[in-house]
């Protein structure tokens, strides 16, 4: 006789990490933002245009754009570290 043997392929689903968001301002009045476009295609038309929007109709005080090395990596430092004195909000935004 033979002897038939069936696997499982599967695995238990692990518990994904939590995220912690940071926290969202009341208001956007007078706040500086920061916009990170990624270098794709019309990523930095769309962030420059939300950033309109932002000072126009949200009262946000001013929108300065920052560009990433190229799309497949993090912000690099200097780009953080500037965020961090400079701004207050940050919109990170990608193209295509």
């Amino acid at each position: 006789m033979t002897r038939l043997e069936i696997l499982d392929p599967t695995v238990e689903a692990t518990a994904a990490p939590a995220i912690a968001y940071a926290p969202r301002p009341d208001s956007l009045a007078g706040k500086r933002i920061g916009l990170i476009e990624n270098t794709k295609f019309n990523s930095d038309r769309l962030l420059l245009k939300i950033g309109e929007i932002l000072t126009g109709e949200y009262g946000a005080a001013e929108v300065k754009l920052y560009r990433k090395h190229n799309s497949s990596v993090p912000a690099h430092q200097e780009i953080i570290d500037e965020l961090r004195q400079a701004c207050d909000v940050m919109v990170a935004g990608i193209g295509d």
